[in-house]
C-alpha cells in the first residue's frame, strides 16, 4: 500500500464510521491498514486497553529467561560520538539514537503478547510483538491528545522518582520533546495546552522496575476531523519522542548513525472504533528475522549526554514487561 492509498483509505474508513486497524512503519514506507473485523485474517492481533481481537489463549506461567548480546560499548561510542559532534556543531539538540540487540528468549512471540503487560500490544504475524506503554495520539470527541514519554531510571536506584524529577539533563530532553510534541500537534489541531507536565508511571519488568516521565498534551480538531484523518496522521509522523528536534535533519542524523532502516520499531499503530481513534508508538518491540529475534531499544541523546547513562539505559530497556 502507498502513501497516497494509506491516507485515502484510513480517511475513507474514518469519516464512514468503519472500525480499522493501521500500522505505519519508521520510515513510512510500508503502511498498513484493515478492518478490525479483517485483522485476524492477516494474522494480526491487537489490544489496546483491552480492546482486543485476540483469541483465548491460556498462558501458561514460567520464569523468563531473556539472553542478549548488545552492541559493545565501544560501537555504540562510535554513534553515541557521531550524534554528540553533529549536536556541537548545532544540526539537532535532541536524538533518539536506537539498537538492534540480538536475543534469545524462551517464550514465543504471541507467548510475549498474551502474557506482557501494556496498554498497547501489536502482534504483527510472526514478524514482530509489541508492547508499549507510550500513546501516540488518541481522540474523544474533537479533541486529540498526546502524551509524549521521556525520562527513565531503574526503579530501585535510591531516590529513584526524586533523582529522575531532579535531573537537569532529563528535565531538557522531556521539554524539548513536549515542545516538538505542541508544534506538531498546533499543525493539525487548534488551542494546544500542556495539561500536565512530567509525571511519573512505573513500569514492571521481567527484571526490574523502572520510572518514566510523559507529559499530557491537549488540542481541538476542526469538526469534520474524521474526513482527514489518514492527512493528519501522516503529518505527525514520525512520532517526536523516537526522533528528535529539529526533526527533518535529525532524521537526517538518525540513517547515518543507526545504519540501518528501523522498520516498524518506533513507528504507529492504532485501532478507530468508528468514532475515536487511539494509538501507540511502537517502542518496546521484538523483531524475527530469518528465524532469529531481536530486540530494539534506544534513547535520547543531548549534547550533555554521558555515554555510560546512556548505553546503561539501552540495556536496561531490554525487557518484557511479564511477572
Amino acid at each position: 500500500m502507498n502513501t497516497e492509498q494509506f491516507i485515502q483509505t484510513v480517511s475513507e474508513y474514518a469519516s464512514s464510521g468503519e472500525q480499522f486497524l493501521f500500522v505505519i512503519d519508521f520510515e513510512k514506507e510500508n503502511p498498513f491498514v484493515c478492518r478490525l473485523s479483517e485483522a485476524a485474517d492477516y494474522n494480526i492481533f491487537y489490544n489496546v486497553k483491552g480492546n482486543t481481537n485476540a483469541r483465548p489463549y491460556r498462558y501458561v506461567r514460567k520464569e523468563v529467561v531473556l539472553n542478549a548480546l548488545p552492541i559493545s560499548r565501544e560501537a555504540f561510542a562510535e554513534r553515541f560520538e557521531y550524534v554528540v559532534h553533529q549536536q556541537n556543531i548545532g544540526n539537532s539538540y535532541l536524538l533518539n539514537l536506537t539498537c538492534r540487540t540480538p536475543i534469545e528468549i524462551n517464550i514465543s512471540l504471541e507467548e510475549i503478547f498474551h502474557a506482557s503487560r501494556a496498554m498497547y500490544k501489536l502482534l504483527f504475524g510472526d514478524e514482530f510483538v509489541v508492547f508499549s506503554p507510550e500513546c501516540f495520539v488518541k481522540t474523544d470527541g474533537n479533541t486529540i491528545c498526546t502524551f509524549p514519554m521521556k525520562g527513565t531510571i531503574n526503579a530501585d536506584t535510591e531516590d529513584a522518582a526524586a533523582t529522575l524529577i531532579g535531573s537537569l539533563k532529563e528535565e531538557s530532553e522531556h521539554n524539548t520533546i513536549v515542545d516538538l510534541m505542541r508544534n506538531d500537534i498546533s499543525m493539525v489541531a487548534s488551542s494546544t495546552e500542556v495539561k500536565r507536565y512530567r509525571y511519573i508511571e512505573r513500569i514492571d519488568t521481567h527484571k526490574s522496575r523502572i520510572l518514566q516521565t510523559s507529559s499530557e498534551i491537549t488540542a481541538s480538531l476542526p469538526a469534520d476531523w474524521r474526513r482527514h484523518l489518514g492527512e493528519i496522521l501522516w503529518r505527525l509522523l514520525p512520532a517526536g519522542s523516537v526522533s528528535g528536534a529539529p526533526k527533518e535533519k535529525t532524521l537526517e542524523i538518525i540513517r547515518k548513525a543507526e545504519g540501518e532502516p528501523r522498520g516498524y520499531y518506533t513507528g504507529v499503530f492504532g485501532i478507530f472504533d468508528g468514532a475515536n481513534l487511539d494509538s501507540a508508538v511502537m517502542i518496546r518491540f521484538v523483531g524475527q528475522r530469518n528465524g532469529k529475534l531481536f530486540f530494539q531499544s534506544g534513547g535520547g541523546i543531548t549534547a550533555q549526554s554521558s555515554l555510560d547513562d546512556e548505553y546503561n539505559e539501552l540495556i536496561e530497556k531490554i525487557y518484557v514487561p511479564v511477572i
